[in-house]
C-alpha cells in the first residue's frame, strides 16, 4: 500500500477514492485498511479530498455476478446450499452493539439498516438472503456459516461442522458460496474446494461444488467502475 500511495502522491490528485475489497464491513478488514491508508496519507504535504467506500454487500452488480457464477450449475441437482463467510471473534462483533451480546441478537432473522448496517454478522445474513431470493433458493435449503476460525469463541455456526452435518443427514450434493471473498484464494480453493470436499465425502456425501469468486468476471469489473464513479 505504501508504494502505491507514494505513486499517487506524486501525481497530486485532487480526489482519492479508497475501496477495500471486502463486501461486508469489519473493523479488522475494511477498518484496518482505512486506518493504514490514513496513517500514510496524513504525512503528505497536500491531502486531497478523500472518499471512503466501506462496503457493498447489497450492490446489485456484486450480487448478480455471484448469481451468474452459481447459474453455471443446475441448482435443482443440489440438496443443500451453504453461504460461507470468513469468521470473526465474537468480541469484535459485540463491539458494534455495545449494549447487546451477539448471541442474543436476532440480526440473522431480520436486517435493520439503522442499527445493523455495520454489523458483520447482520450483513452476512442479509447478503445470503438477497442471493437466495435471486436464485430462488428456499430458506430451508440454505445455511449461513463462518469459516477459518481460530478458536470456539468465533461466529457460529462453523462451516466445516455444517458440511459434516449435511452429509450425515443424507445430502449427496452440496453447493458452497464464499460471498466474503471477491477473488479465489487459499480460503476458497483449498479450505472449501478441497478440505470441505474431503469432509463431505468422508461423512457420506458425494460431491461438493464451490461457486467461484468474482475474480475477473465482466459484471464485477463493471460493478467496480460503478462503485467508484457513483
Amino acid at each position: 500500500m505504501k508504494r502505491v500511495l507514494e505513486k499517487i502522491r506524486l501525481d497530486m490528485p485532487d480526489k482519492l477514492i479508497i475501496l477495500p475489497m471486502y463486501p461486508q464491513y469489519a473493523s479488522s478488514t475494511t477498518g484496518s485498511t482505512f486506518e493504514k491508508a490514513m496513517e500514510i496519507i496524513r504525512s503528505w504535504e497536500v491531502i486531497p479530498e478523500i472518499k471512503l467506500i466501506n462496503q457493498f454487500f447489497d450492490h446489485e452488480g456484486y450480487l448478480n455476478t455471484i448469481v451468474d457464477n452459481a447459474n453455471k450449475h443446475d441448482l435443482n441437482e443440489f440438496d443443500h446450499f451453504i453461504f460461507s463467510y470468513h469468521g470473526l471473534p465474537l468480541r469484535q462483533v459485540n463491539k458494534v452493539h455495545p449494549n447487546k451480546n451477539c448471541k442474543d441478537c436476532d440480526c440473522d432473522k431480520q436486517f435493520r439498516p439503522d442499527t445493523d448496517y455495520f454489523c458483520y454478522r447482520a450483513t452476512c445474513y442479509e447478503t445470503s438472503k438477497l442471493l437466495a431470493e435471486k436464485l430462488n433458493i428456499p430458506k430451508e435449503k440454505y445455511t449461513v456459516a463462518f469459516q477459518s476460525r481460530l478458536d470456539k469463541n468465533w461466529l457460529e455456526p462453523f462451516s466445516d461442522k455444517i458440511v459434516i452435518e449435511q452429509a450425515q443427514k443424507g445430502a449427496k450434493k452440496l453447493m458452497v458460496f464464499s460471498p466474503a471473498f471477491v477473488a479465489d484464494c487459499l480460503e476458497t480453493t483449498i479450505e472449501i474446494g478441497m478440505e470441505y470436499s474431503e469432509l463431505f465425502e468422508e461423512n457420506g456425501g458425494k460431491e461438493l461444488i464451490l461457486v467461484e469468486s468474482l475474480n475477473d468476471h465482466p459484471k464485477w469489473i463493471a460493478t467496480l467502475k460503478d462503485l467508484i464513479t457513483n
